[in-house]
């Protein structure tokens, strides 16, 4: 029989995936409008959201496809890209993923769909996950700190630039000094953050350093050009003149080279993506970071460090400056907010699987097989550029032409440079028979060269590209974790040990106010490991890449007209980054009118703590405007402040709906207001869930925002990153978003420096919010926010009897979010938030944001994606926990001995031989009917907090620890 694909289509059921993702069936929603004493959902919206900013129409999408139909659309797409085999190099390396990671932590939702581990008692598997990746970076840079990841390799250096400068107190230069052979994506990069630093960027051939009075130093090693120079004498030089020294390097590399730690490098960045991570069009990848130990109170991101609990037990938690832009605000030292937790863990991964001895063979036979293909074509003549190389070469003098015209008919991209130069990289997955193929492309057919006779050559003379004084003679990778796992069966065990000890989406609802922990549905992840995605390399020709393009296209379209903005730049690839590359826009757009003098950002009181401190990121002054007692702007206050600062006013910087969880009616005049003394209005993305369908921030005011892609619109937190941060801007800014020097963008200035190593940030995930927003159309969308909503007031709802609700809106209602206050029970208990929080892991949840925007609090965000029993779930759990600080305040418990601060409960409190506590076991342990058909069991007991950092240790526990 034959079939008609339309008529199939028809009878298709494009709202299925509507139904799945939003999580209320239409029983329970009329349970949650009763509750509400509202007769329907769209009475509620009216009440909520002010009238003055409505959309009041549907938006301009595609009708919802069904998961099948976007599935094959997308696979059409993704057969467009040519997956060539790359040899471009410059950063990014084609590799093997091991499948018992792929299949145990890429694609499984209990290792993606975690939290950021602020809560460390139900995180310690992945924590342990990036300790390891702490500890492979130490050993393999031998430096004696590492943090947890950063975004890229680029933006890395950028922070190791900004380390450097506060941290030489001596040195009165504000020039930062830059090899010339350091990777011309990060040199983008660096040039863009310098210029709003006020830092003068030197380039030059690296062995003039010392010809130049500088405040640091940022040398590739190996250079970009393959060489490998013995950085030793120049970075002893540097120490001697107070100049501090950055090496960006290749963690593969340094399995055979001398560690920067041993040259004498005070940082050491670089990306660990060829550890197993896909290319995948440019990330995410996890960058690396690490120091000496004088510089552990400066260094950027996350850190793991070891602690104990309560019972005295190792326990691991992120150790000191985990928030620290939210403390310091303008005067932090970074904006970061966001790591690459699940690359990172990948990574390490990678390595615990390998060991040592597996990472000498894989990186033994890439600088064999660069070896071999460099004595091949030096002996046809062949000049090469470097005389050391550990995986690449750069051929000088050939015929380009014909070299390319062979390399596309072998389907091979190699590295063009602009002299006529031509690049080869190799990597884990390049075999014999490709360096066959290689020669043929870059020697033509005849030239009579045999691999095998060639190795024979190269092993008999022990031949090698790396001289002598930069061969690596220490050991690392000591640890039992890295020697223990060689079996898939370890492995695997190994992977769901970790696995276990965490709680994810795949357990129950992380109920985080501004973090919006939503279903990353499996049809939206599938795509991200086909091939034709992940397989990509950043740099590849623009002919190679028409399916990533066209859905990147698709994508950025579907989001112009969900804002309301004119232009979407995907480079950013965090919050953070996005807010900002979206200051730096304004900035730029400015300058080009003649008022590049204006720098005053205007920022609520309330703002999170990127805002300002992106601000500072941008050499911009901050002004705090005040908040009334409802969690409003004052907009008064904003008046006057915009007023007075109208000649320099730059921007204001808000959050909408407001970051205490309101529609505010009055964001529209304070758009005006701003617009009115000469501003730019950026409005913060994090809150966005509640407004895709109902309104558009570049209709009621916005010139920019950045998209929490991560949030708003599926892309897993993977454990504390990926993240994914674009920015949509209206017209008069879309030239001056970022640029980039190695795949130059349409419509934007050329000089508009790149805040990302990449063209398009984190490029391999984008198919999940494409997908998203395919399957869910405009309706389901829309749907979507007035069910968060919804869910919102109804958990208000049920516990402002209980706890007391902190804001509202003039009618009596909350936007996504609710902040209930728990000070009040605190002065009357001594019960924290911190107990409630610990104590809700018992009842099997994560905890709601804790003491953010507002200390003493806890705030609730429940999501479009979770069921009224999940919701009742929460709720019920909530209520007895202040049934159970009731029990306190009236002396049934005393503060010092009862269930909440003495949890969270786990096995070995309940092994005890003894109970001496005031309540049961039962009590402690399985409060709740929920808990006892389905129990999660925290790994350890509560964390130590002071202790861990006071006492930072960021490496795996020792030896002797490990076999006590």
């Amino acid at each position: 029989m034959a079939f008609d694909k339309r008529r199939l289509a028809e009878l298709a059921d494009h709202d299925a995936f509507i139904r799945r993702h939003n999580g209320p069936r239409e029983d329970d929603r009329n349970t949650m409008l009763s509750a509400l004493d509202m007769d329907s959902v769209d009475t509620l919206i009216d009440r909520t959201v002010p009238a003055n900013i409505r959309l009041g129409r549907e938006l301009d999408l595609d009708p919802p496809k069904a998961e099948a139909e976007a599935l094959d659309y997308l696979y059409r797409l993704a057969r467009q890209n040519k997956v060539a085999r790359s040899y471009i190099g410059q950063g990014y390396y084609d590799t093997h993923l091991p499948s018992v990671i792929q299949r145990n932590v890429l694609e499984n939702p209990g290792w993606y769909t975690a939290y950021t581990p602020y809560q460390p008692e139900i995180s310690q598997g992945r924590l342990e996950g990036l300790l390891n990746f702490q500890q492979m970076v130490m050993d393999l840079t031998g430096m004696e700190l590492a943090n947890a990841s950063l975004l890229d390799e680029a933006t890395a250096a950028a922070e190791a630039m900004a380390l450097c400068r506060r941290s030489n107190k001596k040195a009165k230069s504000n020039a930062f000094f830059v090899a010339e052979d350091v990777f011309p994506q990060t040199i983008d990069v660096l040039r863009t953050r310098a210029a709003w630093f006020g830092y003068e960027i030197i380039t030059a051939p690296a062995s003039t350093l010392g010809e130049h009075d500088v405040f640091g130093a940022l040398l590739q090693y190996p250079g970009n050009d393959g060489r490998i120079h013995d950085l030793a004498p120049l970075i002893d030089s540097a120490r001697q003149r107070g100049v501090m020294t950055c090496v960006a390097t290749d963690l593969m590399a340094l399995v055979l080279l001398k560690e920067p730690g041993m040259l004498g490098a005070d940082i050491v960045v670089g990306s660990s993506q060829r550890f197993g991570v896909p290319m995948g069009f440019g990330g995410p990848h996890a960058a690396f970071f690490a120091t000496t130990d004088k510089l552990k109170r400066s260094i950027p991101g996350r850190i793991i460090g070891v602690s104990k609990d309560a019972r005295g037990n190792t326990a691991l938690r992120m150790a000191m400056q985990t928030r620290e832009q939210h403390i310091r605000r303008e005067k932090a030292t970074s904006n970061i907010c966001t790591a690459q937790a699940l690359l990172a863990n990948i990574a390490g991964f990678y390595a615990v699987y390998h060991g040592a001895e597996g990472l000498r063979t894989i990186a033994g036979r890439i600088h064999r097989l660069t070896t071999i293909l460099a004595h091949g074509l030096q002996q046809k003549g062949i000049q090469l550029v470097n005389d050391s190389w550990f995986d690449t070469l750069r051929l000088t003098g050939v015929d380009r032409g014909k070299i390319l015209g062979r390399a596309m008919t072998h389907d091979i991209n190699l590295r063009y440079f602009d002299n006529g130069d031509v690049g080869v990289s190799l990597d884990e997955t390049t075999t014999a028979h490709d360096l066959d193929i290689l020669f043929d492309v870059l020697l033509g057919e005849e030239h009579g060269l045999g691999v095998r006779e060639l190795d024979d050559g190269v092993v008999a003379d022990q031949a090698s590209g790396i001289p002598a004084a930069c061969q690596r003679t220490s050991d690392f990778l000591n640890h039992p974790t890295f020697q223990r796992y060689r079996s898939e069966t370890e492995m695997l065990r190994y992977l769901k040990r970790l696995e276990n000890k965490d709680l994810s989406l795949a357990h129950a609802m992380i109920p985080l106010g501004s973090c919006t922990m939503k279903l990353n549905a499996t049809t939206e992840m599938m795509p991200i490991t086909w091939p034709e995605f992940a397989r990509i390399h950043p740099f590849a020709p623009k002919d190679q890449v028409a399916g990533y393009r066209q859905m990147i296209d698709e994508l950025a379209a579907f989001l112009v007209e969900i804002t309301g903005y004119d232009h979407i730049s995907m480079q950013p690839n965090s919050g953070a980054q996005g807010e900002y590359a979206g200051l730096v826009a304004i900035r730029r757009y400015q300058a080009a009118q003649g008022e590049g003098h204006r720098d005053i950002c205007l920022i609520p009181s309330s703002a999170h703590g990127t805002n300002p401190a992106s601000a500072a990121m941008c050499s911009m002054k901050v002004v705090v405007v005040e908040c009334d007692d409802n969690g409003n702007i004052d907009l008064t206050d904003l008046r006057a402040k915009a007023e007075q600062h109208a000649s320099q006013l730059s921007a204001i910087m808000l959050t909408y709906p407001s970051t205490h969880g309101v529609f505010e009616e009055g964001v529209r005049e304070a758009c005006e207001i701003v617009h009115a003394n000469g501003g730019q209005v950026y409005i913060d993305g994090a809150n966005m869930n509640a407004q895709v369908g109902l309104a558009c921030p570049g209709d009621f005011g916005g010139d920019v925002s950045h998209l929490n892609l991560h949030k708003t619109f599926c892309i897993p937190h993977g454990g504390g990153g990926p993240g994914m941060g674009p920015i949509g801007v209206k017209a008069h800014l879309a030239p001056y978003v970022a640029n980039h020097v190695v795949t130059p963008l349409e419509g934007v200035e050329a000089n508009s420096g790149a805040v990302s190593a990449a063209a398009f940030g984190s490029a391999s995930i984008l198919p999940i919010s494409w997908a998203y927003i395919k399957m869910m159309g405009a309706r389901g969308l829309r749907e979507a926010t007035e069910l968060a909503i919804l869910g919102a007031n109804y958990i208000a709802r049920r516990l402002g009897d209980h706890y007391p609700v902190l804001y509202k809106g003039q009618n009596g209602t909350v936007a996504h979010e609710c902040i209930i206050d728990i000070r009040p029970l605190k002065a009357a208990s001594g019960i924290s938030e911190e107990d409630i929080a610990k104590r809700l892991i018992d009842y099997g949840f994560h905890a709601p944001t804790m003491s953010f925007p507002v200390p003493g609090t806890l705030m609730i965000e429940p999501t479009e994606s979770e069921s009224l029993y999940e919701l009742d779930r929460f709720c019920d759990a909530m209520i007895a926990i202040r049934e159970e600080i009731g029990k306190v305040e009236s002396g049934e418990w005393t503060a010092e001995d009862n269930p909440l601060v003495h949890a969270p409960h786990t096995m070995a409190d309940l092994m005890d031989s003894e109970w001496t506590r005031s309540y049961s076991r039962e009590i402690g342990a399985f409060p709740s009917d929920a808990v006892k058909g389905a129990k999660y069991w925290p790994a350890v007991n509560r964390v130590d907090n002071v202790l861990g950092d006071r006492q930072l240790i960021c490496s795996c526990p020792s030896i002797d620890e490990y076999r006590d």
